[in-house]
């Protein structure tokens, strides 16, 4: 038996880390992550584990972000915001799953390089911006879901609100390092926490509204 590999490896960490929704899986299946990485990282490109991008950060483990995407449980009709957009390959899948994505780096450099590779791939219904995510994307909202790619110990204020009734978040809660991914959602009296997903080690969310500000 050939061994597998390309995005179908990926396909089956997520799977591995519980992740059924066949619509994450295809859109896993058909995203090159090779495109969405570093070119001297594209060799790992299929290997389940976050890879270096500049400023220090990394990407997302790939079962990890698959895990967070399918608790937002998206059908196609939605208007998703993602903070920490770094080379757009979570950003790419959220794209396949929602009608638009706002997503947001607050490195310009970065959110550069994500527009470009997202084009290259086709991908036109995301629109990436350059700022303080913790402010959210008030021109843009509300939402029905939001994506958090950083820790911090609580929901910034501004994203709770820019959340639509009913509309879910999905956030690792914690000081950056060790923390638990946490699914909330929003109610009448504000947002309540659904479930914890995993524990995982993040980098820290940088912003006003996060742990500390910084600069691009």
């Amino acid at each position: 038996m050939s061994p597998v590999t390309g995005p179908e490896k990926l396909v089956v960490a997520a799977r591995a880390a519980g992740v059924t929704d066949p619509r994450v899986l295809e859109a896993i299946r058909r995203t090159p992550r090779a495109m969405f990485v570093p070119g001297a990282h594209a060799d790992r490109a299929y290997d389940d584990e976050p890879v270096p991008i500049p400023h220090g950060q990394v990407t997302t483990q790939p079962s990890l972000s698959a895990a967070m995407i399918a608790a937002l449980g998206l059908t196609g009709a939605e208007e998703v915001f993602e903070v920490g957009t770094g080379y757009g390959y979570q950003t790419a899948l959220l794209a396949r799953l929602a009608a638009r994505v706002v997503s947001i780096d607050i490195w310009p450099d970065l959110a550069a390089r994500a527009r470009c590779n997202l084009a290259v791939q086709g991908i036109g219904n995301v629109v990436v911006l350059a700022g303080d995510g913790t402010e959210g994307a008030p021109d843009f909202a509300p939402f029905d879901a939001i994506v958090v790619s950083a820790a911090c110990p609580r929901v910034p204020s501004p994203l709770a609100a820019q959340l639509r009734t009913g509309g879910r978040v999905v956030q690792p809660i914690g000081p950056g390092g060790a923390e638990h991914v946490v699914l909330h959602e929003k109610g009448r009296d504000g947002l309540r926490r659904v479930r914890i997903l995993t524990a995982a080690s993040f980098v820290r969310l940088h912003g006003r509204y996060g742990i500390f500000r910084s600069e691009p």
